[in-house]
C-alpha cells in the first residue's frame, strides 16, 4: 500500500458560492481570504475534534441552506460545532438527492442525510464520482464522474478511487443506494462524499442487516417519510488511516425520523417509533462499552456486530465521543 501522505491546499478550507442552475439554489459556499483564515481557524483549535488533528482551515456554513427538505423539520443536527465541515447539497443531473457534512482533510463524510424511499429498481452500475466544487470554487455544483488522469487538486480536496486500492476495506455508503427510489437517486449515492471505509464483515453483514431492518419498518409501519442520518464515529485517541489519506471510523451509526405512523403498531414494534437507532461496529477489535460482540454470531461477521438503541442512547454516545452536544432531530421528532 502507499503510504506517501500528500499535503492539503493551500486554499483547502476556503468555500465559494455555488450558482443557482435550477428550482432550488445551489449549496452555499463562501470564500475568504487565506490570512483571514488562518486567524479564525486559531481560535477554533481548541473545538477540533480528536479525530480531525492539525491544522483546518477555513469558515464552514453552519446550515444547509438550499437542501434543508432532506432534514426532519428542515432543520441539520445540532451541536456540531468543530471547524472543518464542508456541508454538501449533493447535487445529480440537476436536483438535490441528499445532503452531507464532509471534512476534506480527512476525506470523508460525517454524516449523509436523506429521505427513504425503496428502490423501484435494481443497484446501478457502480460509477465513482466526485465533488468539483472541493476542488474548485468556481466548478460545476454537479458531482461529476471520475476521468484520468485524476486532477491534483481533486487529489487533494477529497478521496479518489485509488484511496481505496490494495486496502481492506470497502467503500461504505452512508446513504445507501437501496434507500432511494429512482434510478438517479440511486446512482448520486455513488459519491465518494458518501462513503467511508468499511469493513466487508460489516458492510454486507450485520449493518447491510440494519438498512434492510430499518427499510421494512418503514414499508410496513410509516405513513409519511421517514428522515434518516448516517454517519461515522472516529476512533476515540489515536488515527486510523488507510493509505495515509482517508480516515477510518470505529463505528458506523444511524437514526432515522418517523413523525407520522400507524396508530395501530403492535406492542413489540411501538419502541422503534417515532425514531430509533443503532451503531454498528466496523472494528473486531474494538472495546464492548458501546457495542457488545454477540458470540453466538457467525464467525464470519462476528465482531461486527450492531446494537439497536433509542435516539437519545445514540445521542449521548455521540456527545460524549464527539465531545459535542449533538441533537440529531428537530424536537427529538415530537
Amino acid at each position: 500500500m502507499d503510504t506517501k501522505e500528500i499535503s492539503v491546499l493551500s486554499n483547502s478550507g476556503a468555500l465559494s458560492e455555488r450558482k443557482s442552475v435550477n428550482k432550488r439554489p445551489a449549496a452555499l459556499l463562501c470564500k475568504m481570504p487565506q490570512r483571514k483564515m488562518l486567524q479564525t481557524s486559531t481560535g477554533a483549535l481548541l473545538l477540533l475534534l480528536p479525530w480531525f488533528g492539525g491544522l483546518v482551515l477555513g469558515e464552514i456554513s453552519d446550515d444547509f441552506s438550499q437542501c434543508l427538505d432532506f432534514f426532519y423539520n428542515r432543520t441539520p443536527p445540532r451541536g456540531i460545532n468543530a471547524a472543518g465541515y464542508q456541508p454538501i447539497c449533493q447535487r445529480y443531473k440537476n436536483q438535490y438527492h441528499f445532503a452531507s457534512l464532509y471534512h476534506r482533510q480527512q476525506r470523508v463524510p460525517l454524516y449523509s442525510a436523506y429521505i427513504l424511499s425503496p428502490a423501484d429498481g435494481k443497484r446501478p452500475r457502480k460509477t465513482w464520482m466526485y465533488e468539483p466544487q472541493l476542488a474548485f470554487s468556481r466548478a460545476s455544483p454537479e458531482m461529476q464522474q471520475f476521468q484520468y488522469p485524476v486532477d491534483q487538486n481533486v487529489i487533494e480536496s477529497q478521496a479518489v478511487i485509488d484511496d481505496y486500492k490494495n486496502s481492506t476495506f470497502t467503500k461504505g455508503h452512508l446513504n445507501p443506494s437501496l434507500h432511494q427510489k429512482t434510478k438517479e437517486d440511486r446512482e448520486a449515492t455513488f459519491t465518494l462524499t458518501n462513503i467511508v471505509p468499511q469493513q466487508k464483515g460489516s458492510n454486507s453483514g450485520p449493518w447491510n442487516n440494519l438498512e434492510n431492518d430499518v427499510l421494512r419498518r418503514f414499508k410496513a409501519f410509516c405513513n409519511g417519510s421517514m428522515y434518516v442520518i448516517t454517519g461515522a464515529m472516529p476512533y476515540e485517541s489515536e488515527h486510523h488511516w488507510i493509505n495515509n489519506r482517508v480516515s477510518v471510523p470505529e463505528y458506523m451509526w444511524s437514526a432515522y425520523c418517523c413523525p407520522s405512523y400507524r396508530s395501530d403498531l403492535p406492542e413489540s414494534v411501538k419502541p422503534f417509533f417515532p425514531t430509533y437507532a443503532a451503531v454498528g461496529r466496523n472494528d473486531r477489535n474494538s472495546g464492548e462499552e458501546i457495542v457488545p460482540v454477540d458470540v453466538k454470531a457467525k464467525a464470519s461477521v462476528r465482531g461486527y456486530d450492531v446494537r439497536r438503541m433509542s435516539l437519545e442512547t445514540l445521542e449521548g454516545i455521540l456527545t460524549q465521543r464527539l465531545a459535542m452536544p449533538i441533537s440529531l432531530f428537530h424536537g427529538q421528532c415530537q
